[in-house]
């Protein structure tokens, strides 16, 4: 599975980049990718996850908070974190492999975690507001990408209780072992009990050039998304009038660079949540877009194109080793997870500040979830579904497909012999006829039992036939396949 890492490197590139939005399009800068490893002598052996107890401290709002994309209802926290010991220091710490993810055979999981910043120019204060990690199991061939919440409430080691996206920049001011990069590890794996083998920044400039050297990504955009977006690049962010609300809809969207870093990073008529969801949504498109469009074979261009703009100790001949592993893997074998509620609360802490402390028993679960090897996409990924769009609507079929690699099952296009049904059927081609299958996909795409159609065929290749109609409800939330 070793070319799980090329891909997940060129990913980190592109996604790391989707910091703050403060700019939605345009300005200045962050700091360079900066890929850390770890020290030479330290153990290879996983942390598993430890949450630390909580007590409350802080004091809870008194009515829930809605969120504005998906409506949910964020309710008042009912716990808070203890200040953490001064003294700890990162010996305290579970000590982080040194994996070459190259060569990582052994290892059980190869953690990554992918870093957008919102630092405009040299020496300035910045916060990192874009955190995902991936965990990668080269056993099982699955990944796990985790999204952090910038305003999650956390310990920090040897400083305070603050939001996460305050503690690399901490660890720059303080000289903290490994830097920014060590203490924001550090500060995941105290609270979240992952540990962290890689981490990468790009900047924004990069995520433009490493997608405009694909010629552009293909985003299967499920749900329609507006936001204000500059009307050129070039123009003065700072003007009001050089903005205007843009709308991308329904469908398989080619993006440019620009337009691929304003969808990954606009939150402003969103949420930080919601930010999340599309950022992994740009993930798995890369992922898909490496392998149909011969990307591995272009890792040249793409290395002199980019090396200018990001940092890193991979060099060419490392990435051109990655590039000569490529076994088959498709988007169902990534699980999507997202910490937002109600694995986290709104909480105002005692200084005022509005932010999101974790519930303990529910985060934990989810952790544990991603952390582990996932039975279910093994067992799914034994059914294969055709998808067939029976509508003239162009895209349906992708952003069905997607939606079933969400929930780990795969999928093929097959070409449509018609385009006016007017309802969405599933047709059953499996001798063994298991309702209990045929449910799960039908609740997967949001169907009712009675579009389910009985069609035994032992010739057919595939267990199920899903034709779209006009009926067909492409939004989803990703989160609820996964979890």
């Amino acid at each position: 599975m070793k070319s799980v890492y090329w891909r997940l490197i060129l990913a980190a590139l592109l996604l790391a980049g989707c910091g703050s939005n403060a700019s939605a399009s345009g300005g200045e800068a962050p700091p360079p990718f900066v890929l850390v490893t770890a020290a030479p002598n330290a153990s290879p052996t996983p942390t598993p996850f430890q949450p630390i107890p909580w007590t409350p401290t802080g004091t809870p709002l008194s009515a829930p908070v809605t969120d504005p994309v998906s409506q949910t209802s964020i309710p008042p926290a009912q716990t808070d974190l203890p200040t953490i010991d001064p003294n700890f220091l990162i010996n305290t710490v579970a000590p982080l492999p040194n994996i070459d993810p190259a060569f990582a055979n052994g290892q059980e999981t190869i953690n990554f975690l992918l870093i957008g910043s919102d630092k405009r120019s040299a020496g300035a204060s910045f916060r990192t507001d874009t955190m995902i990690v991936a965990i990668l199991r080269p056993n099982e061939g699955q990944v796990s990408l985790i999204s952090i919440p910038r305003d999650l409430w956390v310990s920090i080691p040897g400083w305070e209780n603050n939001r996460i996206n305050t503690a690399y920049q901490h660890g720059i001011s303080v000289g903290y072992p490994g830097g920014g990069a060590g203490l924001l590890k550090d500060t995941i794996q105290y609270n979240l009990g992952i540990r962290i083998d890689h981490a990468a920044m790009v900047d924004f400039d990069g995520f433009r050039k490493i997608v405009d050297t694909l010629g552009g990504v293909d985003v299967p955009v499920s749900c329609a998304y507006t936001d204000w977006k500059l009307i050129d690049p070039s123009y003065n962010p700072n003007i009001e009038a050089n903005w205007h609300l843009y709308t991308v809809n329904p469908g398989v969207i080619h993006m440019d660079g620009d337009l691929t870093l304003w969808y990954a990073r606009s939150r402003q008529k969103s949420s930080d949540f919601d930010r999340g969801r599309r950022q992994q949504e740009v993930l798995r498109a890369v992922f898909t877009q490496a392998l149909q469009t011969g990307t591995l074979a272009r890792i040249p261009e793409l290395y002199n194109n980019v090396k200018d703009s990001v940092e890193t100790d991979l060099g060419l001949a490392d990435l051109l080793q990655l590039a000569l592993y490529a076994p088959k893997m498709t988007n169902a074998d990534i699980r999507s997870y997202y910490i937002r509620p109600p694995y986290v609360s709104s909480w105002i802490t005692n200084q005022g500040a509005y932010v999101l402390s974790p519930n303990q028993e529910l985060l934990s679960q989810l952790l544990t979830e991603a952390l582990s090897p996932s039975a279910r996409t093994v067992e799914r990924q034994t059914v294969t579904i055709e998808v067939m769009n029976g509508t003239s609507i162009p895209g349906y079929e992708t952003l069905a497909s997607t939606r079933l690699n969400y929930a780990g099952y795969e999928a093929r296009v097959v070409p449509s012999d018609r385009q006016d049904y007017a309802y969405s059927v599933l047709i059953d081609k499996s001798a063994a006829q298991d309702r209990s299958v045929s449910n799960n996909i039908l609740n997967v795409m949001g169907m009712l039992p009675g579009s389910l159609i009985p069609a035994p065929d032992a010739n057919s290749s595939a267990k199920y036939l899903l034709i779209l109609g006009y009926d067909y409800q492409p939004c989803f939330r990703p989160e609820k396949l996964t979890e």
